[in-house]
């Protein structure tokens, strides 16, 4: 049985809350029908969900680990099976999370688990979603990195570079997969204000963030979420292997990538 349909299907990993839950809705807004991909919280991705109906959107929680590769498997399997078609793909999902401090307190263990988790987290989903994409001959990718990539500082230690290597992954995929007519694309936030970043959002840091971003404010999951909408629409099909910033112009204050943010 043919099981295709005209409608189209974004899957976002890690959607259960924050940019990833944000990221969602707006594309349930946009007409597509969502997955919100969850490892472990089936509760909050539901919820998701049911914001996305309730605005009139369609969505399916589907669990997956995605550094797991026999799971992520399974996932696109179920909604191919479902759908029979996958035209977004949102790498969102934060697989690890790293302990800040210097580089003399840093097991090795712990810096290696933080760089492998974010690569498995987007090469398993990739690398399976890409296929499918491939054979529809179109599609859209993005991953959400971390301006970290590019500052020094802060104790960041195995956050930066595993931001950092995702982003050069983003820019081969985006390479091999142009001929299919797949754009593959990065944002690269600043500090958003998400339940994850409630502990280092201090009211000094809060206040040292806005008075140097250029729209003097902490920058919220909607306005990532708006410019990962915009990277999926197809007439955005020029543009493939960009990175774009989204920290509220904190870069143009404060002297730019090599600043800490």
């Amino acid at each position: 049985m043919d099981v295709r349909t005209s409608t189209s299907v974004a899957v976002v990993t890690g959607a259960g809350r924050g940019v990833g839950a944000a990221t969602a809705r707006e594309l349930g807004r946009r007409g597509h029908h969502v997955i919100v991909n969850y490892r472990s919280s089936a509760a909050t991705a539901q919820a998701v969900v049911e914001q996305i109906v309730a605005e009139g959107g369609a969505a399916t929680a589907i669990a997956a680990d995605v550094c797991e590769q026999a799971q992520v498997r399974a996932m696109v399997a179920a909604v191919l099976a479902e759908h029979g078609r996958i035209d977004v793909l949102v790498c969102n999902a934060n697989t690890v999370n790293p302990r800040f401090g210097p580089l003399s307190e840093l097991p090795w263990e712990e810096f290696i688990g933080k760089v492998t988790g974010e690569l498995a987290g987007a090469f398993f989903v990739t690398k399976s979603v890409l296929e499918v994409m491939r054979g529809q001959r179109g599609g859209q990718i993005v991953y959400v990195s971390s301006t970290a990539a590019d500052h020094v500082g802060g104790g960041r230690l195995s956050h930066s570079t595993a931001k950092s290597a995702l982003n050069t992954f983003s820019r081969h995929v985006a390479a091999e997969a142009a001929a299919d007519g797949i754009t593959v694309n990065t944002v690269s936030p600043g500090l958003v204000r998400t339940e994850a970043s409630a502990p280092a959002l201090t009211a000094e840091r809060q206040e040292y963030t806005s008075e140097n971003s250029v729209l003097g404010r902490i920058v919220e999951p909607t306005d990532v979420a708006s410019v990962i909408g915009l990277l999926t629409d197809p007439g955005m099909g020029a543009v493939s292997g960009a990175m774009l910033r989204v920290d509220g112009g904190f870069g143009v204050l404060v002297g730019g990538p090599s600043s800490s943010a």
